[in-house]
Order: C-alpha cells, then structure tokens, then sequence
C-alpha cells in the first residue's frame, strides 16, 4: 500500500492533551471485523466481550524520563538531548537525539542542571541529529542513573502541544509497567486501571506480559510513498517462556487472545510460529506490518486512535481490514473520540 492511503483530516482539537480523569473511562469504539458493525461504549464495558480464560496480553515496559535540557560549552545556547538507549554502562556511553543538531559537534560538552550538576560529551554523529555521548560523573553507577533521571523529563510526543507537568509521571506509565527501557508508552494499556484489572481476573481472564521497549520510530515521519521501501529502527524485545505457557494454552484450547497495543501485536507476530503460536524470544525486533498482513496470534486487538500516516494506524488497518478501519476512524471524529496518547480507545474484535 501507500503512505496517502493512510490520510485522513483530523481536527487539531481533537487531539487529546490530557488523559480522562480515570483510566478505564474513556470512551470505547467497538468494531466487528466479521460484520462492520460499531458500537459506542466505555473503555470499562470491554469485560463483557471476553470470558473465563480468554488472555489479554500486555506490554509491560517502563517509560523512562528521556528528554533533557541544557546548554552547549557552558554557554547560553540551549540545546535539548533525547535518550535513546544506553550503550555501555561501565563508560556511561548512550545513543541520543540532540536538537538543535547543526550546532552540536564532536567534542562539545553539554551542561546539565544547576550548577552544571551533570556533563556530556560528544563523541560520535551516527545519524543527521544523533549523536553518541559519554556523561561525565565521578559518582557511583547508582547515584548517576537518579541525578540523570532527576533532570530528565516525561518524554511527551510532539504533537501534545504544551509543557510536560508533574502528573505525566504516572499517566504517561501504564500500571503494570515494569522492565525500563521505552521512550513510548504502550498506550493501549493506558486504559487499564487496577480496578478493571481485578475485574478480569474475577472473571477468570489470564493475563501474559511481554515486554517491547518502544522507541521514536513509532511517531517518526514515514517519508516513502511506497511503504515496502521504509526501514524502521529496531526495538529491543523479551517475550519469556512464563508469556508462551500461557498464549499456547489459550491457542490450543480455542480461548480469546487480545493484544493490548500495536507493540504487543508486534511482539507477537515476531516470536509467532506457523501453526500459530509463540516461542521465547530475547533480541531485537524491526517489524514493520501494514496491509495487507495475515496474523496469526491474537484474534482481537485494543489500540488507541492514532494520528494520520502513522505506522500505528498502519498496523491497526492491518488487522481490521483497510476500509472497515478508515471508516471507522472517519465515525470517530463525527462522534468527537479523542486521538493520540491521552485519547480513547477501539476494540477491535
């Protein structure tokens, strides 16, 4: 397919800046692959389409604060860093972003915190704005890691148009998060609260984690017309034999399996065999699924609305069908749903 198949006019005021006041009552649209059929519901209706050992499926990942800001050679020049991803660390060595990247070169040092509380410096270009750096600190592994984590802030995507606050910590988290390593929140499982949780398990719904730690491809610009041509960067994944045990037993005994997120159904689709179930998996994933696309693990899937040309949404027409799923995207902003992040959620089943 291409990349203007996946357009679509969204109005800016429906892009959620804010999350609802509690996580399982956004609003839930509902889409029957099999028919077409929508329903209008609330995220926390979603127990009445699954039954006793059904299996949900999350991503477990921990976002963690990876956006700071400084300055440049102990200068005025503000500058931002991203973390991507930790290289080394007995050297303190990560993969960064850096903006605005025509002025950062090799052997700067860049300056963090008051009184210059944290230093970096510059020591390889790997990309147009990335930038390897050393952070320079004399304490230890553990003090380094919290003075890095103080200064850092929710990573928030571009498209929330506004200042990162204090209670971004927790809703930019889902409440399961566990394995740190993401710069993208899982934001299906946004939705889920501890209440709609013990709700489930009282209903006898197993549930597995994986674990995928999603990166800026998710939300970066696509920038090839012909989508078999675009390369997405890898994402480290573990999907342990305790998440197996669980979605194979489901398979083979005929149960539901739902994948809460677009990364969840790629986590999936990387360790799925031919017969349709899962094996161990430890490594790096680059999967890139759009239509069309034969699944082969989950049957039903929760993902939030996502903007257009996103590879989000790409995945999501994937699984529900290319027209079913634009349709349905086009009744969601009829009916006012909010998108992005912060937004509501689709079922589809």
């Amino acid at each position: 397919m291409k990349l203007s198949q996946f357009k679509y006019k969204l109005p800016d005021e429906l892009i959620a800046l804010y999350p609802t006041k509690h996580r399982d009552e956004s609003r839930l649209l509902v889409l029957h692959r099999k028919t077409g059929e929508i329903e209008h519901r609330t995220f926390n209706d979603i127990l009445e389409y699954y039954n006793d050992q059904d299996v949900f499926v999350f991503n477990d990942t921990r976002v963690f604060p990876a956006r700071l800001y400084g300055t440049k050679d102990n200068s005025e020049a503000k500058i931002e860093v991203f973390l991507l991803r930790e290289l080394n660390h007995d050297l303190r060595m990560w993969d960064v972003l850096v903006d605005p990247a025509r002025k950062i070169r090799v052997g700067n040092k860049l300056y963090f915190g008051e009184n210059n509380l944290l230093v970096a410096e510059v020591i390889d270009n790997t990309t147009s704005r990335g930038r390897t750096v050393r952070f320079l600190y004399d304490g230890s592994y553990e003090e380094f890691r919290r003075t890095l984590y103080e200064l850092g802030e929710t990573p928030l995507p571009r498209f929330i148009k506004r200042d990162v606050e204090p209670e971004d910590e927790t809703r930019y988290q889902t409440i399961f998060a566990k394995n740190e390593g993401a710069v993208v929140a899982p934001t299906a499982g946004l939705h889920f609260s501890r209440e709609l949780l013990k709700r489930l398990e009282i209903l006898g719904i197993d549930f597995a984690y994986v674990t995928l730690h999603a990166g800026l491809c998710n939300y970066r610009e696509i920038d090839v017309e012909d989508l078999t041509k675009h390369k997405v960067d890898s994402e480290q994944m573990l999907v342990n034999q305790d998440a197996v045990g669980i979605i194979n037993h489901a398979k083979d005994n005929n149960r539901k399996v739902c994948a809460v997120g677009t990364t969840v159904m790629r986590a999936l689709e990387t360790c799925a065999c031919t017969n349709g179930t899962i094996k161990p998996y430890d490594g790096w994933t680059s999967k890139f699924i759009f239509p069309p696309y034969d699944f082969g693990v989950a049957d039903s899937m929760i993902a939030n609305f996502h903007l257009p040309y996103s590879p989000l949404l790409m995945l999501t027409c994937a699984f529900g069908g290319y027209d079913q799923v634009m349709g349905a995207y086009q009744k969601a902003v009829q009916e006012g749903y909010r998108f992005g992040i912060y937004g509501d959620a689709m079922l589809i089943i």
